[in-house]
C-alpha cells in the first residue's frame, strides 16, 4: 500500500475527499463486479471525478466517470479501473551496458512533393526539403528546443535528385509525378539557392545535420531490379566542394537510401556499394583536408540483411564511420491492426532481433563503425492518420528509443520531423504532435549511458533506464500498455547506490528576516533532495488517437508567440512507489540516486 501523502504542484490539486457510506466495505461495485484499488491514484489521471477515502484505513476508493469521453474512449458510460497491480523495476547499477550519442534523438526531413499519395491519401503537402516553409516560427522553435536536434536530410527520392552546381548547365527541374518512373517521380533537382537556405536555416536553429547523397548516378538498373556500374561521384563531389567553400558544417554524408540487400525499387551489391563508399570517403578526405572534425561517412541507409551487412562491413572496415539501417516493423500504413500491434508487448519484442543481430554483426567484424537507425517511421507508406501522429504511437516510438539504445545504437532518426502521417510536427499547422514531446523529454532527461533494466510484474509494462543527462542520478521510462490496470512500481538496484546529498549553505547566526528566509530555503532544499521528478504523459480525454498530449494533466500546446511549452515535472517523495496509470507513459528522474555505473 502506498503512503497517502503525495507532493503535488499547486496547479494540480487532488479531487475532493468524502467519506464512504460504508467504511467497512472492502469493494466498490461498478459495472456489475467488485473492484478495489488500495493506493492513491496519480492526479494526472484524467478520468477521476471523485475519490473517497475510508476513515478506518488509508485505502483510497475511486469512482470513474466522464460525461463525454472516458479512459477507454467509450461514450457516456461508467468504467471500472481494475485492482492495482504491484511491480518492480530492477536495475543493474554496476556498469552500463551500452552508450548512445549525446544527440541520440534525431528526425528526418524528406524529399516527397505534395503529389506523394498513399492509399488515396496525400499527406505530405509542403513538407519537402524543396518547399517547406523555413521561416515558420513553430518549426524554428521546435528545432531550437532540443539544442541541438540531429536531423537527417534524405529519403527515397535522394537517389533520383541532382544538384545544381556551377558546372551544371541543365535546367533545375522539380520532381514530377510519373508512375512509370523508378520511384514514381521523374528526376528532381536541388537548386544551390535552396541548399543555401537550408544550411542557413539549420545553422540558425542549432541543428546537427547529415545529408543523403544520390548513390544511383552512373548506374544502370536492370530488369531484375539489380544495378550494374560504379557510382559517378562527379555531381556529389561538386556539391561537397561547394559546401566546404561556403563553410557549411555537415555532420555526415550518407550514401544512398534503401538500396542494400534486396533494396526498395532497386539494389546494389555489397561489394559495389563498398567500392562506392570508399570513393565517397576519398572525396571527403581530399576536400576536407586540414579541416576538423571531418564529416562522418554513413551507409547504406537500408534494411538490415545479415549477409549483405556482414560483407559490406568487411569491405569498408577502414573507411565507414556509421552503418545505418531503417525500421518499419509495423507494416503498411493502411493496416487496420496498427494500434493492436503497438499495444501488444509480444509484437514490440520482435524488434529485438534486428538490433541484437546488427550489434552481433558489428562486434564480430573488424569495423569500428557505429550503428544508427537513420530512418524509422514504424508504418511504411507515410504512416496512418490518427495512429502514427497520435498519442498511441508514443508507445511504439519510445519503446524503439529504449530498445535500440540497449543494443548500442548511437542515433535514432524518426521519420519524420514534418511530413506524412508520422511527422513529429503537424504537416500543415506545424503544431507538435504527441511524439514531439516524447522525443523532447527523452532528449532532455536521458543521458548517454544505458543501464540493464528489467520489469518484474505484468507484461504490459515496458521499462528502460539510463543515467540522467543533467544530474548524477538516473532516469526511468515506464509505459503501461493496459487499458484498465494501474501499476504500483517500486525500484530495486543490483548494486551499491547512495542518495547524493549536498550540504546547505544557509546561515543561522542572526535571527533576522533575511536569515529566516535562508533557513526556510534550506529546509525546502532538503525536502527537494528527498524528491524525484515525474513526467506523466496521457492522451487528451483518454483517447489514444488524440493528437493532443497531456503532461501531468495539462495540455501541451504552443503559445500565442509560437513558443514550445515548458515541460515541468511533479515533485514526488522518492521513497514512494511510482504509480503508472492505464495507457500512460511516465518519465521518472531521480537526480540524487547515484549509481556506480553512472559515475565510472
Amino acid at each position: 500500500m502506498a503512503p497517502t501523502n503525495r507532493h503535488l504542484t499547486p496547479s494540480l490539486k487532488p479531487a475532493s475527499i468524502t467519506k464512504t457510506q460504508n467504511p467497512q466495505s472492502k469493494y466498490e461495485i461498478l459495472n456489475g463486479y467488485p473492484f478495489k484499488i488500495n493506493f492513491l491514484l496519480h492526479p494526472t489521471f484524467s478520468c477521476i471525478t471523485e475519490r473517497k477515502r475510508t476513515l478506518k484505513t488509508s485505502s483510497f476508493w475511486y469512482f470513474f466517470q466522464r460525461p463525454a469521453v472516458n479512459c477507454t474512449g467509450s461514450q457516456n458510460r461508467k468504467i471500472a479501473i481494475k485492482e492495482g497491480e504491484n511491480g518492480r523495476v530492477v536495475i543493474d547499477g554496476k556498469s552500463r551496458i551500452a552508450e548512445t550519442d549525446n544527440d541520440f534523438v534525431c528526425a528526418t526531413m524528406d524529399w516527397w512533393p505534395p503529389e506523394k499519395c498513399d492509399y488515396g491519401t496525400c499527406s505530405w503537402d509542403h513538407a519537402s526539403l524543396l518547399n517547406v516553409d523555413l521561416h515558420n516560427k513553430i518549426l524554428k522553435n521546435a528545432i531550437k528546443a532540443f539544442s541541438p536536434l540531429k536531423i537527417r536530410l534524405g529519403g527515397t527520392l535522394q537517389d533520383d535528385v541532382i544538384y545544381q552546381t556551377k558546372n551544371h548547365h541543365e535546367p533545375c527541374k522539380p520532381f514530377i509525378k510519373n508512375t512509370t518512373a523508378l520511384f514514381g517521380f521523374t528526376q528532381g533537382c536541388l537548386p544551390l539557392s535552396r541548399w543555401d537556405e537550408l544550411n542557413r536555416f539549420l545553422q540558425e536553429t542549432g541543428a546537427v545535420y547529415t545529408f543523403g547523397l544520390n548513390a544511383l548516378t552512373g548506374k544502370k538498373v536492370l530488369t531484375n531490379g539489380s544495378t550494374i556500374g560504379a557510382w559517378d561521384s562527379t555531381n556529389a563531389e561538386a556539391l561537397i566542394h561547394y559546401t566546404v567553400q561556403k563553410n557549411y558544417t555537415i555532420n555526415g554524408w550518407e550514401l544512398g537510401n534503401e538500396l542494400s540487400g534486396n533494396g526498395i525499387g532497386t539494389s546494389i551489391s555489397s561489394s559495389q556499394y563498398a567500392n562506392d563508399t570508399i570513393t565517397l570517403s576519398n572525396i571527403v578526405n581530399r576536400i576536407y583536408k586540414g579541416i576538423k572534425p571531418k564529416p562522418l561517412i554513413i551507409a547504406p541507409g537500408g534494411f538490415y540483411d545479415p549477409k549483405w551487412f556482414e560483407d559490406f562491413l568487411a569491405d569498408t572496415s577502414k573507411t565507414l564511420n556509421v552503418i545505418s539501417h531503417h525500421i518499419y516493423n509495423l507494416g503498411p500504413g493502411v493496416d487496420k491492426n496498427l494500434t493492436a500491434k503497438i499495444l501488444d508487448p509480444s509484437y514490440l519484442d520482435n524488434a529485438h532481433d534486428t538490433f541484437k543481430q546488427l550489434e552481433s554483426t558489428l562486434n564480430t567484424s573488424k569495423s569500428s563503425a557505429a550503428a544508427w537507425v537513420s530512418e524509422a517511421g514504424g508504418a511504411y507508406n507515410s504512416g496512418q492518420d490518427l495512429v502514427t501522429n497520435a498519442f498511441v504511437f508514443s508507445f511504439w516510438y519510445l519503446d524503439q528509443l529504449g530498445m535500440s539504445s540497449v543494443y548500442d545504437t548511437k542515433t535514432y532518426c524518426r521519420q519524420s520531423l514534418i511530413g506524412g502521417n508520422y511527422g513529429l510536427l503537424n504537416t500543415t499547422t506545424f503544431e507538435p504532435n504527441p511524439d514531439y514531446y516524447s522525443a523532447l523529454l527523452w532528449h532532455r532527461l536521458t543521458g548517454r549511458k544505458v543501464l540493464s533494466t528489467r520489469f518484474v510484474g505484468t507484461k504490459k509494462i515496458r521499462a528502460y533506464s539510463h543515467c540522467a543527462k543533467e544530474s548524477k542520478g538516473i532516469v526511468i521510462l515506464l509505459m503501461n500498455l493496459d487499458n484498465s490496470t494501474i501499476v504500483d512500481v517500486k525500484l530495486s538496484v543490483n548494486s551499491t547506490w547512495r542518495l547524493h546529498k549536498r550540504r546547505s549553505h544557509a546561515h543561522h547566526d542572526h535571527k533576522t528576516k533575511h536569515t529566516r528566509s535562508k533557513s526556510t530555503h534550506a529546509k525546502m532544499h532538503k525536502t527537494r533532495i528527498r524528491t524525484r521528478e515525474e513526467y506523466h504523459l496521457t492522451p487528451k480525454d483518454g483517447n489514444l488517437h488524440s493528437k493532443v498530449m497531456m503532461l501531468n494533466g495539462k495540455e501541451l500546446r504552443v503559445n500565442s508567440s509560437d513558443e514550445i511549452p515548458s515541460l515541468k515535472p511533479l515533485f514526488m517523495n522518492y521513497s514512494e512507489p511510482i504509480i503508472v496509470a492505464p495507457y500512460s507513459i511516465v518519465f521518472v528522474h531521480l537526480p540524487h540516486f547515484t549509481l556506480y555505473a553512472c559515475n565510472s
